[in-house]
């Protein structure tokens, strides 16, 4: 597929061409004589700096983008970064997301998992995954930081880290509304208002709603959702208080509340005919024809014998937080971060997906997590530096009640404590006028307590006897320093050169499924933390008035690191940690190019090489592309009547990958390449205030899968649910 797709990716580097990700073009409608690059700031090293300056390889989506490109969620997201790969597995939630950077990240969801891709909300480190497919209606910013980010975001952060930055409250009062309808049910739309109700204070008001219809049926009960529908309301509420110029106060309020349908799966029985799945007589054919539907999605009650439906998916979450900042001096100034969160979940796969109860795990979920992180910042003449102290506390866990393996109802149970504590500092040098060094380290001390008890059910009498309770407790502590050098080259006023050595840890983790338990010599214990090292290169800059581009080169080297690996053991779904050492070769490259003042080319390339070290020669990095590309062409068509048409298309690929950490054809989970086409087409009224738009996604409705493993009875199949859509889109902009 690589030699395939070769040319093309080839074509949009000799365009120089590459994305809105990390570069930013806007025109100004003022002085429509020329196009210009506007200047896109990020808070990457945690202080606001122009993205050349910045010695990391990061992309930027800023709103405007984002609306333009059909961007809505951090699936979205994952289709234009280079090296980025959005997955959604976790228990079959259609809110979950599994970020992928440079062949890092997570899969499963579990309280005693941990992933390798930090999310970051306004500063605030959001722990679990479900939940996380943000809708990105009214956020100002989304950086996508790729690389260990050990030294400044701590841990868990060996991929790299995506930070989300809202809309914050202004001195001038004024909002939009946005208002989306289309094929498969869409319908949604969104509201932002910010008031100034003096000098000193200002608050901002922000709620969205959307929803969609599935993308199949549960074919074999009366189901209450839709294979993969969507519905979700979020609000958010933020108020500002800065009674002189040197100090602020801002407390923000959100909340968003999801229920939907499991996500689309389909699952392969003949392809494994020493299963427990086949054993029982079930083929293929007893699976739906169309994988988008299912003919699973419910359990039958094994005391009553009622059919229990289990198509509904469902999420709620909410948070405050509140910063302050306060400048001391013109050279010094603080800022505390502190942020309560807790989240819950209902899900589940319905494994099997026939008409039997099987294999089947009904599934419910909670973590509540405060964090605290007290940073101060200075700038002197000719070097400047960031410290800061942060504690972490997390509690949550994960219940199945009852779960079925092999046709026996079960109860399976996981819990986990975590607390973690930090001190960092980065210092910058300005060496020369155009060469400047920094330098950093951040120590941290994790705690964890966990419980699991896998438990086998007697139903004979119908009281529900525990026939076999098998429970263990753990508890670890780990240390880990990380730290970071950095040079940043102007090697004129257009083009900065950088190189950095990075590295980073992910926390070190129990089992996540400990149905090993069953045998009487294992053990229950945490593993050792991962660590990454990271060289690279980079440049970035404008090369010509007409070319803004960023490109990166890369070694990370990777010790510990653990692939999950899932079989069918005694008394239920294990999951086991193959720890090995990985090294990774890549690079990465974006650019926006704009010949005149009406045409626009932005495009993403992305290479990465795997090299795993294991006796075992199939064993690869799961769920890794070796490469990934966006083209993406904006044209603006003046109007006689001082308006404009904006027209759009997008090209997103992503290669081949492995669902498991192995090659084996056997196993039948190699994810095949996948292409998807977007186009957007909209009017803007002279004066700007309104837009009015028609938009298609993924228009060839491109079918493929997003996970797949094999867990010895069966090949699951976790399928995309980005379906095909054509809609109408409109947004007004008001003044207070």
């Amino acid at each position: 597929m690589i030699k395939k797709h070769l040319p093309a990716a080839c074509a949009a580097l000799g365009l120089l061409g590459p994305a809105a990700t990390g570069v930013a073009l806007a025109q100004d409608q003022e002085d429509a004589e020329a196009a210009v690059f506007e200047e896109v700031i990020v808070t990457a090293t945690k202080r606001e700096e122009n993205i050349y300056d910045v010695p990391v390889a990061v992309s930027a989506f800023a709103e405007d983008v984002m609306f333009r490109q059909g961007i809505v969620d951090m699936t979205d997201v994952g289709k234009f970064v280079p090296n980025l790969t959005i997955t959604g597995f976790s228990a079959g939630h259609v809110s979950s997301v599994n970020p992928f950077i440079r062949g890092i990240g997570l899969q499963d969801h579990l309280i005693t998992t941990e992933p390798g891709v930090g999310v970051y909300v306004d500063g605030v480190y959001f722990g679990r995954q479900v939940g996380q497919n943000w809708s990105l209606a009214n956020i100002e910013r989304v950086e996508v930081l790729r690389g260990p980010q050990g030294t400044l975001y701590g841990r868990n952060t060996i991929g790299g880290a995506i930070n989300i930055i809202t809309r914050k409250p202004g001195d001038e009062s004024g909002g939009r509304v946005t208002a989306t309808a289309g094929s498969r049910g869409r319908f949604g739309g969104d509201f932002y208002w910010n008031q100034s109700f003096s000098e000193t204070f200002a608050a901002s008001f922000t709620g969205g709603y959307t929803q969609r219809d599935g993308v199949g049926d549960f074919l074999n009960h009366k189901a209450k959702k839709e294979v993969g529908e969507l519905e979700e309301w979020n609000v958010r509420v933020a108020a500002k208080w800065a009674p002189s110029e040197d100090f602020s106060i801002l407390f923000a309020y959100d909340k968003n509340d999801g229920e939907g349908g499991l996500r689309p799966y389909t699952t392969l029985i003949d392809e494994v005919p020493s299963g427990g799945l086949y054993a029982t007589g079930a083929r293929n054919s007893d699976v739906s024809r169309d994988p988008y539907d299912n003919n699973g999605g419910f359990y039958q009650d094994p005391v009553t014998g009622e059919i229990v439906d289990r198509s509904v998916v469902s999420n709620e979450a909410d948070g405050w937080s509140i910063t302050a900042d306060w400048a001391m001096s013109e050279a010094l100034s603080w800022r505390l971060i502190y942020s309560d969160r807790s989240s819950e979940y209902e899900s589940g796969l319905d494994d099997d997906s026939i008409a039997i109860t099987y294999y089947t795990y009904p599934e419910v979920g909670f973590a509540d997590q405060d964090s605290a992180e007290l940073q101060l910042f200075g700038a002197f003449d000719g070097w400047d530096f960031v410290a800061g102290l942060y504690r972490f506390e997390e509690e949550g866990g994960n219940l199945q009640d009852p779960n079925f393996f092999a046709g026996g109802p079960a109860i399976f149970i996981s819990q986990q404590e975590t607390e973690s504590k930090a001190i960092y500092a980065n210092f910058g040098f300005q060496v020369t006028d155009t060469l400047r060094l920094s330098v950093g380290g951040r120590y941290t001390e994790d705690e964890k307590t966990a419980y699991t008890a896998p438990v086998v059910v007697d139903i004979d009498p119908p009281n529900r006897d525990l026939l076999t309770i098998i429970e263990a407790t753990g508890a670890r502590d780990w240390d880990e320093t990380t730290w970071e050098v950095a040079a940043t080259w102007d090697m004129n006023e257009r083009m900065n050169l950088y190189g950095t050595i990075q590295t980073g840890y992910q926390s070190g983790q129990f089992p996540a499924r400990a149905y090993d338990l069953f045998n009487p010599a294992y053990v229950y214990g945490a593993g050792d933390n991962v660590t990454a090292t990271n060289y690279e290169i980079g440049l970035k800059g404008q090369p010509t008035d007409t070319l803004s581009m960023s490109a990166a080169l890369f070694f990370t080297d990777y010790e510990d690191l653990p692939y999950q690996v899932s079989s069918a053991d005694v008394g239920g779904f294990n999951t086991t940690n193959l720890i090995v050492d990985q090294e990774s070769t890549g690079f990465e490259w974006e650019s926006s190019w704009a010949p005149n003042e009406n045409f626009r080319l932005h495009a993403t390339l992305g290479w990465i090489d795997v090299d795993v070290k294991d006796d075992n020669p199939n064993v690869v990095a799961p769920l890794t592309p070796e490469m990934t590309f966006s083209i993406s062409p904006e044209y603006v068509q003046p109007l006689a009547n001082g308006g404009s048409l904006v027209w759009r298309a997008d090209w997103s690929f992503r290669d081949e990958m492995w669902g498991e950490p192995t090659n084996d054809p056997a196993r039948f989970t190699k994810l095949e390449s996948r292409d998807i086409f977007n186009f957007d087409i909209s009017y803007n009224n002279p004066d700007g205030r309104w837009t009015l738009g028609v938009y298609g996604r993924n228009v060839t409705d491109e079918k493929y899968g997003n996970a797949a493993l094999l867990p010895t009875d069966y090949v699951l199949i976790i399928l995309n649910n980005d379906r095909s859509e054509f809609g109408v889109r409109f947004m007004y902009n008001f003044d207070g």
